[in-house]
């Protein structure tokens, strides 16, 4: 099996293109292949696969092995992996477990990704829920770097209000002209180096009750990421783009059984 490596913001992913091949892989296969010191190590895996009337379906695991919901920084990196294949120029349509997404590369060699919108906001004194294809918990603090983000998004990662499935959680520090961002990524059980429906959740989160259009530049431990988005309601966003790079790392082969 040919596998693929990319990353988006150092969130790292394994691709596979599945189109016309009889690939099936559990669980467990999924979470060794994720695995970073018995497998190649990655945040995810995506397959590629055909759908009717898109360029491609984006199924997206995380690296627990689990199915799970949107991925920003990997449908930036499908996308150019898309382009590799030949499957794309420079617009991609396709589908993902939240619906229909449209991604185009620009000129510089960044990925503008076409997010959901964004229906509801549940604002709080210290913190913001709402979903962005992923559920997430965007806590406010002071110091970002300063933050446990481990022991702390664990903690409320786990929080029975959030349970079955649990949520997202990130640390926002607001500053002059951007935001910094960290989270803690549920399937992952970890902080990764970036999310991009995270980021994307802190932009609109930090935007608060304001209305309008709005551009939002994000440094994560990764790198850096832009959110723009329109608000005509102050707890709903459309037009939500999410724009950033996405990299070809290597690729590889996988022989014998996986256990």
């Amino acid at each position: 099996m040919t596998f693929y490596k990319y990353h988006g913001t150092g969130n790292d992913f394994i691709l596979i293109d599945t189109r016309g091949k009889n690939i099936h892989l559990s669980k467990e296969q999924i979470a060794h292949l994720c695995h970073r010191r018995f497998g190649i190590g990655a945040d995810g895996l995506m397959l590629l696969e055909n759908a009717d009337g898109y360029d491609f379906r984006m199924v997206y695991y995380n690296s627990d092995g689990g199915e799970s919901t949107m991925c920003g920084n990997g449908g930036r990196c499908i996308t150019l992996f898309a382009k590799h294949l030949g499957i794309i120029d420079v617009i991609a349509n396709f589908v993902a477990i939240d619906g229909p997404h449209t991604a185009t590369i620009n000129d510089k060699g960044l990925i503008n990704l076409h997010m959901n919108n964004v229906t509801a906001m549940n604002i709080y004194d210290s913190y913001t829920l709402l979903n962005t294809g992923s559920p997430h918990f965007v806590q406010w603090v002071k110091d970002v770097k300063a933050i446990d983000v481990y022991n702390e998004g664990k903690q409320i990662r786990n929080l029975p209000r959030f349970q079955p499935d649990g949520i997202n959680v990130n640390f926002v520090e607001l500053q002059e002209g951007k935001i910094s961002v960290r989270t803690y990524e549920r399937g992952v059980e970890d902080e990764t180096l970036s999310c991009g429906t995270g980021v994307t959740a802190a932009a609109i989160a930090a935007s608060g009750t304001a209305t309008g259009n709005f551009i939002t530049s994000i440094e994560t431990r990764g790198g850096h990421l832009e959110v723009s988005f329109t608000k005509d309601m102050p707890t709903t966003a459309i037009n939500v783009i999410l724009t950033g790079p996405a990299t070809y790392v290597f690729a590889g082969e996988i022989k014998g059984e996986i256990e």
